[in-house]
């Protein structure tokens, strides 16, 4: 099987182990997406199968989104579980050259693991790098106070099973062949969407979707029909996609600085109804 190497040297401990555990949990999601196979894992790489890129078509992603709603199904023990064969400790968020630590834990509902597990680490990392200062302290507070009211009901789920960092460049769409093809729930007009570089953890269903929105994601009505089509969501989850942009949209900020920051601000302004 072709390999692709991803390496780093002086990746921090843990890092390719925990994208490791990530890919093997979602690849066990009964009905889920296919996920890329690892073939190999060490301290500073990582061997992955190579995968050859197709067009997206709509009935992929629409089989897409049905997998997607499977993957979130299969459920995850906690709020903010990492995968399970990782351990504890922290996960990783961003790309592979500056990645940011990601709590994993145990939080009781979604309110507090998106405050106390997402929002105020994140900001601490935006202080210590000069990025977010008191102002911008003062809005997430406000911003973590509304949390249950701007979940509303969509915070009486249980923990989904998630990839974590699910913007369109993390959906590889590949041509499915032979044997693999029809071992794949995914697989639909001989084109399907595999799944790469995880941040895998047991969140809110809506979170992934809105990743997808984020960045913009090919035939996304498709893969959202498709998604509705087995596990509908709470009604509003329109209204609360960017609540959950809030923190990759900040990881952003802290990472790339610029116009980031600005937009970052400005939701959290819109959140904190200030």
């Amino acid at each position: 099987m072709p390999v692709f190497r991803k390496s780093r040297a002086g990746a921090p401990p843990g890092f390719f182990a925990c994208e490791a555990a990530g890919l093997a949990w979602l690849a066990a999601a009964p009905g889920g997406p296919r996920v890329v196979r690892v073939l190999g894992v060490g301290s500073d790489h990582l061997d992955l199968e190579r995968l050859s890129p197709a067009r997206p078509t709509p009935s992929a992603a629409r089989a897409l989104g049905r997998a997607l709603a499977a993957l979130h199904d299969a459920g995850a023990p906690t709020w903010g579980a990492l995968p399970p064969s990782y351990g504890d400790g922290s996960g990783f968020f961003g790309p592979l050259d500056d990645p940011l630590p990601m709590p994993g834990g145990t939080w009781p509902d979604w309110p507090t693991f998106y405050g106390e597990g997402r929002l105020r680490p994140l900001l601490e990392q935006g202080r210590q790098r000069g990025v977010l200062d008191g102002a911008d302290a003062r809005l997430v507070e406000s911003v973590a106070a509304r949390l249950p009211d701007l979940i509303g009901p969509a915070g009486d789920d249980r923990p989904a099973r998630l990839h974590g960092d699910l913007w369109s460049g993390n959906v590889m769409w590949t041509t499915a062949e032979g044997a693999e093809r029809s071992a794949s729930p995914g697989s639909c007009d001989g084109v399907e969407a595999v799944l790469i570089d995880p941040a895998a953890h047991g969140g809110h269903r809506e979170a992934d979707l809105a990743m997808l929105a984020l960045f913009g994601a090919p035939h996304l009505d498709e893969v959202l029909s498709g998604y509705a089509e087995t596990h509908p969501l709470t009604p509003g989850w329109q209204h609360r996609v960017r609540l959950h942009q809030l923190y990759p949209l900040a990881v952003h900020a802290v990472l790339f600085g610029g116009g980031y920051v600005d937009q970052t601000r400005t939701l959290l302004r819109r959140l904190a109804g200030s």
